[in-house]
């Protein structure tokens, strides 16, 4: 296996390689998926759900940014297995941190952390998760998924909407309540609410999947709840261009988000929100309108929960993409997963914590050997100062592609996520076609919402590997 580059760079250094045996480009050798991937695909679908499968990867040999498939296919990959790896394939802080006697421990004996913690696991949290924790929180609890942690901060919210209207946290239950919640039925069991956004996307859990609003067939044949969701800002690009209409388009939501708040039939204990609707289509909202969600939840006594399992750990050019909004008042919650290779949520009121155990509680609540690789993946996060490399090659990528837009009218329609970093998506009229055809010049890169080309490349993505996609973008415009 390669060697990483064992001394610090920085983000400026962006010719520089992070990964200097990483291969110097795609190579395509048949088509995608080739002979051998479907062989296996086939095979596996007899066992496992594979319908949705595109390659069947050689995780051996991928290295740093690249993919590489069974067929001997070499993808520069810019969706990072839907935006979840941080630092590259193969990594070798990740790799010793794998081979570490902490790491075969966790493995072994893995604790049931609610009952049995091993006694070192403050220490893991203290010098890996909460050592990244957003501003203004100092606790974690940790679960096994994004949409796992989303379902804890619900249940975290619905907690601490009860406990408020008993009178507080040292507040007994009644008898009524404790049978009626074994019947489903109230007050036990209360008419309570998460208020999402539509189009947004959150989970495909039984909680999670009523807030998730983005596409019809996650949420088809499955029972939900009656939760509210409001409209989120459509805005007209460019930015620039459209000032004034954007923020009439901002006002008209959170005039709608308050008035939900207000008057939906089962009372909203918290309102959950993406910094950029990712699987809904890469739609963003200006800090104005989180600043003027966060009062209006404030004010209403309605708990914040930003969702940050797509967004979080560098890829916006920040640590956390809520960081761009500069809240006076911090999240109340923010839920975590995918670069993270673990899960969780974070919080900083104490009173987010239930007051008795066992109300948040699974056998394992997290994974030791997760919250190892997330404490190996922040020191690297740190080490080649990524977070700034991310924001640089996102500036330098997005003026490229405008420069593509001008070139190819209609061709990259709507471009966003100017200073957010690497992500970045664009419209394309075709965009199927587009992303099948990217394979076949050696760019794995995703789709989401109805017509969005979205960028999702890793955090040691640099500025050669940003000219190997624009090379590949504009000979696309020019066949499509």
């Amino acid at each position: 296996m390669p060697t990483a580059v064992e001394t610090p760079r920085t983000a400026g250094e962006t010719n520089t390689p992070f990964f200097p045996d990483e291969p110097q480009g795609p190579t395509v050798v048949t088509t995608i998926p080739g002979p051998k991937s479907k062989e296996a695909i086939k095979s596996l679908d007899k066992v496992f759900d594979a319908s949705a499968a595109v390659i069947s990867a050689d995780y051996a040999k991928s290295y740093g940014n690249y993919l590489v498939d069974i067929d001997g296919n070499v993808l520069l990959d810019a969706y990072a297995q839907i935006a979840s790896i941080p630092v590259g394939y193969n990594n070798p802080t990740l790799l010793q941190a794998a081979t570490s006697p902490s790491m075969a421990s966790a493995l072994i004996n893995r604790p049931a952390l609610g009952n049995f913690p091993q006694h070192d696991w403050a220490t893991i949290l203290e010098t890996g998760l909460l050592k990244a924790a957003p501003k203004g929180m100092n606790q974690v609890f940790t679960a096994l998924s994004g949409a796992d942690a989303n379902e804890l901060a619900y249940k975290a919210a619905f907690i601490w909407k009860r406990q408020l209207e008993r009178g507080g946290r040292h507040t007994e239950f009644t008898k009524e309540e404790l049978k009626t919640t074994m019947l489903n039925r109230t007050p036990g069991s209360p008419n309570l609410s998460i208020m999402s956004f539509k189009a947004a996307f959150h989970g495909r859990l039984f909680g999670s999947l009523s807030t998730t609003r983005s596409k019809p067939i996650h949420k088809l044949d499955i029972p939900a709840f009656d939760w509210p969701q409001c409209s989120f800002p459509a805005l007209k690009y460019p930015l620039e261009e459209h000032a004034e209409e954007n923020r009439l388009e901002e006002e008209r939501c959170l005039v709608e988000a308050e008035h939900l708040i207000k008057n939906f039939p089962s009372k909203v204990a918290a309102v959950i929100v993406e910094p950029i609707q990712s699987e809904g289509g890469d739609n963003h909202a200006s800090p104005a309108f989180f600043q003027r969600l966060r009062e209006i939840t404030k004010r209403n006594d309605v708990l914040l929960i930003v969702d940050e399992v797509q967004t979080g750990i560098g890829a916006t050019g920040r640590f956390w993409a809520h960081e761009h909004w500069d809240l006076s008042d911090p999240p109340d919650m923010v839920t975590f997963s995918k670069k993270a290779q673990t899960a969780g949520f974070y919080f900083g009121n104490p009173d987010i914590k239930p007051n008795k155990p066992y109300r948040l509680f699974n056998t394992w609540m997290g994974d030791p050997a997760r919250a190892i690789i997330f404490r190996a993946i922040v020191e690297e996060i740190n080490r080649l100062d990524l977070v700034k490399n991310t924001a640089l090659v996102g500036d330098y990528l997005f003026h490229e592609i405008e420069r593509l837009a001008k070139k190819y009218p209609g061709k990259f329609n709507n471009l966003r996520g100017k200073g957010k970093g690497t992500f970045i998506a664009f419209d394309h009229p075709k965009r199927d076609e587009f992303l099948a055809l990217a394979k076949t010049y050696g760019v794995n890169i995703g789709g989401c919402g109805e017509s969005a080309v979205r960028l999702r490349p890793m955090l040691i993505f640099q500025k050669h590997h940003a000219d190997i996609l624009l090379g590949v973008f504009d000979k696309i415009a020019r066949e499509l």
